[in-house]
């Protein structure tokens, strides 16, 4: 007979779901967002990687850099809180660049490992929009014909 309830402990949030979360001035790792949200009642796990790209709004981008208010640690742990409130989820890090970047670079990496993938699929990207909207992130953009541009995140 299959089951139709959700009562088994693996299929709800874990206790303390956070496992990583970080701005660093080093290049980020996928491997280390990765493991750390390595759970084994996660059936799924999705993982976002936000890359430097070599153009934006049709201008050739050489370089950018990225900046943040005192508070971005703070606002993006309660993003996360808030996500894994949200989903039930097992583990969830995230990690996003500051200073210089080339194109090329990776700009954040985010992951979710939920008891199912569309659970990690939706928490994922729940997860990097609100980071994207929420936490005060600015990106310093260089363009090849001398212009440049500052882009706030929210």
């Amino acid at each position: 007979m299959a089951r139709t309830t959700n009562d088994h402990p693996g299929e709800q949030a874990a206790q303390d779901p956070i496992r990583l979360l970080a701005i660093r001035d080093a290049p980020l790792s996928l491997d280390e967002v990765f493991r750390a949200v390595g759970d084994e009642a996660a059936g799924g796990t999705a993982l976002f990687v936000g890359t430097v790209r070599n153009h934006d709004g049709g201008a050739d981008v050489d370089e950018l850099g990225y900046s943040t208010h005192p508070t971005a640690e703070v606002e993006m742990r309660r993003v996360a809180e808030k996500v894994a409130a949200e989903y039930p989820v097992r583990a969830l890090a995230a990690v996003h660049r500051v200073g210089d970047l080339a194109v090329g670079d990776l700009a954040v990496v985010v992951a979710v490992s939920c008891p199912h993938r569309a659970e990690a699929f939706a928490a994922c990207r729940k997860l990097i929009d609100d980071l994207k909207h929420e936490v005060p992130i600015w990106k310093h953009q260089r363009f090849s014909d001398g212009q440049e541009e500052w882009v706030g995140a929210c």
